[in-house]
């Protein structure tokens, strides 16, 4: 009998306790503007593990992280995860309510995730290094 392939699990992720706090209303008022990017966060949010700030593990993508990722197709990009009104795409800060910011969250230097763009192409990346 053949097969299935299943896509692969999605990694464990860790949240600090104040970015979990503001992530779960940020992803509750996004509701009202951008529905798949609000439930994606939320889902995001729902399987982490929270712990308090000065727990939390120095390689963990968090709010504010700049953050040096793989992708599936060899490219390296360096970013800061940032809350929407701070987002500039120009200057390598990206929100957490897009597609690849929502998938960095929680994430620790090694573990890949698997994420949908917005143009409906499905890609990978791999954190390869986490600055605070």
């Amino acid at each position: 009998m053949p097969r299935l392939n299943k896509p692969p699990s999605r990694p464990a992720i860790v949240l600090a306790e104040p970015d979990f706090d503001r992530l779960a209303r940020l992803a509750e008022a996004g509701c009202d503007w951008d529905l798949d990017v609000a439930e994606e966060l939320r889902a995001e949010l729902e399987r982490g593990r929270i712990v308090p700030l000065a727990r939390l593990p120095a390689d963990v993508v968090r709010m504010g992280s700049t953050v040096t990722f793989e992708t599936d197709a060899g490219q390296t990009r360096r970013v800061t995860l940032v809350y929407p009104a701070d987002a500039d795409i120009a200057s390598g800060r990206i929100s957490v309510l897009t597609p690849v910011g929502t998938a960095l969250i929680g994430l620790r230097v090694g573990q890949s995730i698997g994420w949908t763009a917005r143009d409906g192409r499905s890609q990978r990346l791999t954190v390869l290094a986490v600055d605070a």
